[in-house]
C-alpha cells in the first residue's frame, strides 16, 4: 500500500482506528505492566528485608 500524505497513511484505507487503536491499548497495557512489575518489586524487597530482620530462618 501507498501513502501520498500523513492523512492517508494515518488512516489506512479507512482500518487506521482498528490499527492505532490496537498500538494504543498494547502500549497502555505495557506501561500498566511496568508499574505492576515495580510495585511487586518493592513489596517483595520490602519482605525480604523483614524476613531478614527476623532473623531469617529461625
Amino acid at each position: 500500500m501507498q501513502w501520498n500524505s500523513f492523512g492517508e497513511f494515518v488512516a489506512m484505507g479507512g482500518y487506521g482506528g482498528y490499527v492505532w487503536g490496537a498500538y494504543g491499548v498494547t502500549f497502555a497495557l505495557l506501561v500498566a505492566e511496568l508499574f505492576q512489575l515495580r510495585g511487586r518489586g518493592r513489596q517483595a524487597l520490602q519482605r525480604a528485608r523483614l524476613f531478614a530482620r527476623r532473623g531469617g530462618d529461625q
